[in-house]
């Protein structure tokens, strides 16, 4: 489970624009400490919920059963503003081993030093990365050539539905393509006076999940050109992706009264999700959704199926969009090989991270583990363990000031769905500007 995505990147956002911490004691690999000495260190992480913190301490306690010079001292529920403190302050009492939900600020951890380079330690170790992790996974815990970080489990985002009113409005399959998710939203869509009794799909870009990048994943697209240049404004994909939107938007009812129906919905992460409820028949989210609903009690079949691409993409359906939590050394730790230890266990330890996938209820995170027998999982998860491995699945792209520039399409995406700009290409020029002027002043 994950916390509201765009709420957790702008804070992230916000956090991270202070990160200057040079990463320090970086000769070979950095660490003077001895592995074997017995030895206390501080892991960070962000999960909150009681099923999590305890899926996180029984990962610990297998570690230090390996490890029983190594103990583990946890802290949960910490967001990137606390990580950031601790790490600018550094000293004893901080962080030895951090973890971050928000990928898109891999760049900024990278490039600032705000996470200790892990190059030495994985060439020590004599880890081959390409065999270890999909591929997707090394290029978002990565910047510009420098690891930072490793993936510890991966969110894969896929489409549920209602099979209940699939049947009940004459559906038999999900949709694959946008233009068949837009016919079936429309279906799905019973209305009620001014407001709905059931909303096919809820398409407005404050709508939990269905924000800018997770739409793009429908698409073929490319953020930046090879000189760093915003690309929204040349891509094709990025014009047809929002001109797709608003006209979905306008034919459920339009952004007012799509507006209106949200503010009834419960909050993302209790059980009174409008999906839970019955509110929406189809939504755009995580693999974590499917446990979510199941806990909730929701009084329908659940359907399991990936998100459906764009028209003439059709041979890619299956893809995705990928993200996960990345894990780090911090840069002022005196204790980077104990550290090591715990990142390379909970990383490429074949049984740890298929353990901590069961507990956690994400995707696992090495290719080893997304083929273990061992994994416990609803057979409607392994349509996320499909789109986790698909050879187009995508993230979103690094940057050297993380994910502002996302932030920044995403504000773009509120004032065009609700009619604010008028057009299109114009605001992607000026969208694009700005991105770049960001970027600049971050370097």
């Amino acid at each position: 489970m994950r916390t509201n995505r765009l709420t957790a990147t702008a804070a992230a956002v916000a956090a991270i624009s202070v990160l200057t911490t040079a990463c320090t004691g970086q000769s070979g690999t950095g660490a003077t400490d001895d592995p074997k000495a017995e030895t206390t260190i501080n892991f960070w992480h962000g999960w909150s919920s009681p099923a999590e913190v305890k899926a996180v301490k029984d990962n610990i306690a297998r570690f230090e059963k390996a490890h029983p010079n190594i103990k583990v001292n946890i802290s949960g529920n910490i967001n990137d503003d606390k990580l950031n403190q601790a790490l600018r302050a550094g000293g004893s009492n901080g962080p030895d081993v951090v973890s971050s939900f928000t990928t898109a600020n891999v760049g900024k951890f990278c490039s600032s030093g705000a996470f200790a380079d892990l190059k030495p330690f994985v060439e020590k170790s004599r880890l081959d990365l390409e065999k270890t992790f999909p591929k997707i996974l090394l290029d978002y815990t990565q910047f510009e050539g420098k690891r930072c970080a490793l993936p510890l489990l991966t969110d894969a985002y896929g489409l549920y539905y209602n099979k209940d009113a699939f049947k009940k409005a004459g559906i038999t399959a999900p949709p694959k393509t946008m233009s068949e998710l837009a016919s079936v939203a429309k279906k799905l869509t019973v209305e009620k006076g001014d407001s709905y009794e059931q909303l096919g799909f809820m398409p407005n870009f404050h709508g939990y999940e269905t924000v800018v990048s997770h739409y793009m994943s429908s698409w073929d697209h490319t953020y930046f050109d090879k000189d760093g240049k915003s690309n929204i404004a040349k891509d094709p994909a990025f014009a047809e992706m929002f001109t797709y939107q608003k006209k979905l938007v306008d034919s459920l009812g339009g952004y007012t009264r799509l507006e209106k129906y949200r503010g009834t919905f419960g909050d993302e992460w209790s059980a009174e999700h409008p999906f839970h409820t019955g509110q929406v028949a189809m939504q755009l989210d995580g693999e974590w959704r499917l446990g979510m609903a199941e806990d909730a009690g929701a009084d329908f079949e659940i359907g399991v199926a990936p998100m459906p691409v764009a028209d003439d993409e059709a041979d890619s359906y299956g893809k995705g969009y990928l993200s996960g939590t990345v894990v780090g050394i911090a840069p002022a730790s005196k204790k980077q090989n104990a550290a090591w230890e715990l990142v390379k266990y909970m990383t490429t330890d074949t049984e740890a991270v298929v353990n901590f996938s069961n507990g956690i209820r994400n995707v696992p995170s090495t290719l080893a583990a997304l083929k273990s027998p061992d994994l416990k999982f609803d057979p409607r998860f392994r349509t996320f363990l499909d789109i986790a491995q698909h050879p187009e699945s995508s993230t979103s792209d690094g940057a050297v000031n993380g994910a502002a520039y996302q932030l920044t399409l995403q504000d773009f995406g509120y004032q065009y769905e609700k009619g604010a700009v008028k057009d299109l290409q114009a605001g992607l020029e000026k969208t694009a500007k700005q991105i770049d002027t960001d970027i600049a002043k971050a370097k």
